[in-house]
């Protein structure tokens, strides 16, 4: 399950953009915090340790308790925008829950074990790399693993094959395809060469004259 992990945050009173520029060189990452029950508001988190956080964090699914003062908020790292010409992260959105609130996340596919398929030339074919899901924030899986050490040359396997933790239900109907081991294609034979045609027959011999 989805560790939850605490940051200090503080209310954010600069905006703009020469302000939060400003902000960032000072090792500043801005941000903003909403939800179905909490109204927007703008908040900045230090660089360093967010930029740790991600780091060390085994999934994209981040829950964090944003200490605020005396406060505290169960958040889901919703959206991280990188600067990806110099570097670094430019904002953050967090998505406030509570304990007892189901959120939707897009948790990753993680194939255990090796096909016997794959081993005899397949293809294993990932057509869900994430799931989404439904669940309490305590529930929320890191990843979802997928057995394939069964996963035969045209074996499949659907959402509803899927072994969800309790508590845990996937968005997508059951007979979703996830993956699929296809069968090696094999090369057609180059067509026979084409017989050589019957030699000529002989010209008919002229006629005697009478």
């Amino acid at each position: 399950m989805a560790k939850i992990l605490d940051i200090q945050a503080e209310p954010r009173a600069s905006v703009g953009t020469t302000a939060v520029n400003r902000l960032r060189k000072s090792g500043v990452i801005p941000g903003v915090i909403y939800g179905r029950k909490t109204a927007p508001s703008n908040v900045q988190v230090d660089r360093k340790t967010f930029t740790k956080l991600l780091e060390s964090s085994a999934s994209d699914n981040i829950l964090v308790s944003l200490k605020m003062g005396a406060d505290s908020q169960l958040a889901l790292v919703q959206e991280v925008q990188h600067d990806h010409l110099r570097g670094g992260i430019l904002h953050v959105d967090f998505h406030a829950v509570a304990m007892d609130e189901e959120i939707h996340a897009q948790v990753p596919v993680v194939l255990v074990g090796e096909s016997p398929g794959a081993k005899l030339g397949g293809l294993v074919e990932i057509f869900h790399h994430n799931i989404e899901v439904r669940c309490l924030p305590k529930d929320l899986p890191e990843s979802i693993d997928i057995d394939v050490t069964s996963l035969d040359l045209g074996n499949s396997v659907n959402v509803g094959d899927l072994k969800l933790p309790e508590g845990v239900r996937a968005v997508l109907a059951a007979d979703v395809l996830v993956l699929h081991c296809e069968a090696p294609k094999v090369a057609e034979e180059a067509p026979a060469a084409a017989a050589a045609p019957a030699a000529a027959a002989p010209a008919p011999a002229a006629a005697a004259k009478k």
